[in-house]
């Protein structure tokens, strides 16, 4: 299948399942073609939360589309990662105006895009999906049910054996245990329904007093679906860049290694580009910057220690060294699906406190914080800086650099708020700036 029109080019793409797979024959024009197109610098975009193979090219053409006028003499080349993520159909739709994207069902309805996109998300698993939405649809009051619900969403999750999704679920290592399972599959599913409608209530009335009207846990059983699907999508997104990516970087660098690789990622495309890092073959030197845009994972996956468990590190420790050039990571106080939910559904099994609305991200975020709304945490000489700063100066040459984006990244309602807000090009100028591509 030819690489579709694009607004940029030279543009290649790269396809992997699942398991990180890649798709050898689009794999082998990417190898050859860099080569034969003069590329010196090639900018690598994986996309986030989005299930078809057109939207997620779209996004990754509209956040590309100012690099050429920005660096014109540059010989730049592009990549768009697809993988198998899925977008639940409410999700906003970073490259539409809100009017026309698709307005929200009432929530605890299983609508029928989403529906369909968890069948090709999670094959063979079609009487679960059936059986889900059938609870969501009827909403029965017996808290049996909603733990019944619970169940039956752990199972479709599941990783499916022998399969490698299971290795990297985790965002921080204990003595060499990997921490990867979120409290809201350890614990009580009505009771974390219970948390997500508070949540939920908070983000769409803030400052609003709640005591009027307690949520319905059915509230927040749609958000428990979503929070266990973004679990899969996180596992998914640590293989596919290790298995997938790293491996077809190191593949690059000895088929061009005069060619200078930037990888972006966006929301679970951080985190996939940086797990890539990961899977770089042993002295490979050719990644020379990574920009995350609304990373959705820990802020502590770079950290050697962690400020509340010393035996603890971040899973991807160290990995920031391997790029010969600064990881910048773009965080906003106004991405709400990072700093509220976020946190809630990622906190360890065994935390009891229960908070909802606009104090989740107070309460749990500085614990089980994601990067993408405060930035790389506990890596000492990490460089801070705000969007209009990190333009004007000459960023470092090596090591973690925050980015406060909350100027432009900030657009967006609830429950995501500004996640999807990254189509400035203002961070296409920084991905130019991070890698030194004139």
């Amino acid at each position: 299948m030819a690489d579709p029109a694009m607004s940029v080019t030279p543009y290649w793409e790269l396809a992997f399942d699942a398991d990180g797979d890649p798709e050898g024959r689009r794999r082998d024009r990417l190898l050859a073609g860099v080569t034969e197109r003069g590329v010196r610098d090639l900018i690598v975009f994986a996309h986030g939360w989005n299930t078809d193979r057109s939207g997620a090219t779209r996004l990754c053409d509209r956040f590309l589309a100012p690099v050429p006028r920005l660096a014109p003499a540059a010989r730049i080349g592009y990549v768009g990662v697809l993988w198998p993520a899925m977008r639940f159909s409410d999700e906003p739709i970073p490259d539409f105006p809100r009017a026309v994207a698709a307005e929200p069902p009432r929530r605890p309805v299983l609508d029928k895009d989403t529906r369909h996109a968890l069948l090709e998300t999670f094959p063979g698993r079609a009487i679960l999906v059936d059986q889900i939405a059938r609870l969501l649809e009827q909403q029965p009051p017996e808290e049996a049910e909603l733990e019944e619900f619970g169940r039956l969403v752990r199972t479709l999750v599941e990783v499916v054996a022998p399969g490698p999704q299971a290795l990297f679920a985790a965002d921080t290592v204990a003595e060499g245990v990997p921490q990867s399972e979120p409290g809201m599959f350890a614990g009580s599913s009505a009771a974390a329904c219970e948390e997500f409608a508070r949540a939920l209530a908070g983000l769409e009335a803030p400052g609003a007093r709640q005591g009027f009207r307690i949520p319905s846990p059915w509230d927040g059983a749609h958000e428990l679906l979503r929070q266990a699907t973004y679990y899969a999508m996180k596992r998914r997104a640590g293989t596919v860049g290790e298995r997938g990516l790293g491996r077809v970087v190191g593949q690059l660098a000895k088929a061009a290694p005069g060619v200078r690789v930037h990888l972006v990622g966006h929301s679970f495309g951080g985190r996939l580009v940086s797990f890539a890092l990961r899977g770089l073959p042993e002295g490979v030197r050719t990644v020379k910057s990574v920009t995350l845009l609304q990373g959705a994972f820990s802020h502590y996956a770079f950290a050697a220690r962690l400020p509340h468990d010393a035996r603890a590190g971040g899973v991807l420790q160290g990995q920031q060294n391997r790029v010969d050039g600064p990881l910048v990571c773009c965080h906003s106080r106004h991405d709400a699906a990072l700093g509220t939910m976020y946190p809630l559904a990622s906190r360890m099994a065994g935390d009891s406190r229960s908070v909802g609305g606009l104090d989740v991200g107070r309460a749990l975020g500085a614990k089980w914080g994601a990067m993408g709304y405060d930035g790389v945490q506990a890596v000492p000489g990490t460089r801070v800086y705000t969007l209009a700063e990190a333009l004007e100066a000459e960023l470092p040459a090596s090591g973690c650099v925050n980015v406060d984006a909350a100027a432009v990244v900030r657009r967006g309602g609830p429950p995501a708020g500004a996640h999807s807000d990254i189509l400035h090009a203002e961070l296409a100028r920084l991905v130019l700036a991070a890698g030194r591509v004139r």
